[in-house]
């Protein structure tokens, strides 16, 4: 008996530790990538209508939970290079606290849920949600080794969002929204590949296979373009945009983004680094910093000169 109420303890731990690594393989800082959805609440002016606001925060929820069953299924499934990986063996499922069989249920039990939720909450923002977790599939089981696909596809998840974010409060999607998110996704997405040849070295090609065929050289030219592009298209959006206000107080928030995509540059080429646009933003003070203000001035102008 005294024995049996010994054991009790190291239970508890066992099972605390492992909703621990069940949280922790979630991954509730990425959850930031989502923010995307509220772009379309914010620029179309309606931040004011606590309905909509309330929408665009269940579907925030829901695209957390679905991003949440993609990392699981991830994690299974890269759970051998994982082991390869200087940062990523330290994962739950490649470390070997969780097991694979029980990550891939999690993942199905967490799309499922979420896929019939979000068609409940409006059936737009449900098909959305669906060809979202689609792709995401398809990234994870192949697309993700295909040479500049595999950014483009991740471009197509923060489109996918953003426009989840509009059909779920019944906008129409802003074609500078679609060009704006296109370009920063694919600027943060190649950055990304960029650090992970600098960190990984010989090594790349065993973690992904497509790292073969990247070089340091062309990701920096391919950064350059998107980055320029970056900058010019969310120029031209805060002059010439019809939900802008018409005395153009939109260029103020310039700096921001000129600020943001020269701080995330200089990430990049740092090996102390993860790489990853949503580590960047919650470790990197400066940054941080950036994206609250520009959130704050663009939000402010945009409804104080509607």
């Amino acid at each position: 008996m005294q024995e049996s109420i010994s054991q009790l303890p190291s239970e508890a731990v066992r099972r605390s530790s492992l909703v621990s690594d069940l949280i922790l393989t979630a991954r509730p800082k990425q959850w930031i990538k989502n923010g995307f959805l509220f772009a379309a609440v914010i620029f179309a002016g309606k931040l004011a209508h606590a309905d909509l606001a309330v929408r665009a925060l269940a579907a925030f929820a829901l695209f957390c939970a679905l991003s949440s069953s993609v990392y699981f299924l991830n994690d299974a499934m890269d759970v051998e290079a994982d082991r390869q990986h200087p940062l990523k063996a330290n994962r739950p499922i490649a470390a070997g606290r969780i097991s694979v069989r029980l990550a891939l249920t999690v993942s199905l039990v967490l799309a499922l849920c979420s896929v019939a939720a979000s068609l409940v909450l409006d059936a737009g923002f449900g098909l959305v949600a669906l060809a979202y977790m689609v792709l995401q599939t398809a990234y994870t089981l192949q697309l993700k080794h295909l040479v500049l696909i595999d950014v483009f596809a991740i471009a197509a998840g923060f489109v996918l969002r953003a426009a989840a974010g509009a059909v779920v409060i019944h906008v129409s999607i802003s074609p500078w929204l679609y060009l704006c998110t296109v370009l920063i996704s694919l600027f943060l997405g190649f950055g990304k590949r960029r650090h992970e040849l600098l960190l990984l070295e010989e090594t790349a090609r065993v973690h992904r296979r497509n790292l073969e065929e990247y070089t340091g050289p062309l990701l920096d030219d391919l950064i350059n373009i998107v980055a320029g592009a970056t900058i010019i298209a969310y120029s031209l959006y805060t002059f010439y945009a019809s939900a802008v206000p018409q005395n153009h107080a939109m260029m103020v928030t310039i700096p921001f983004v000129l600020y943001g995509v020269f701080r995330y540059l200089l990430l990049v080429h740092r090996t102390d680094f993860s790489g990853a646009p949503e580590e960047a933003v919650w470790r990197d003070i400066p940054l941080f910093a950036d994206l609250l203000l520009w959130t704050v001035s663009a939000a402010f102008i945009l409804h104080y000169y509607k």
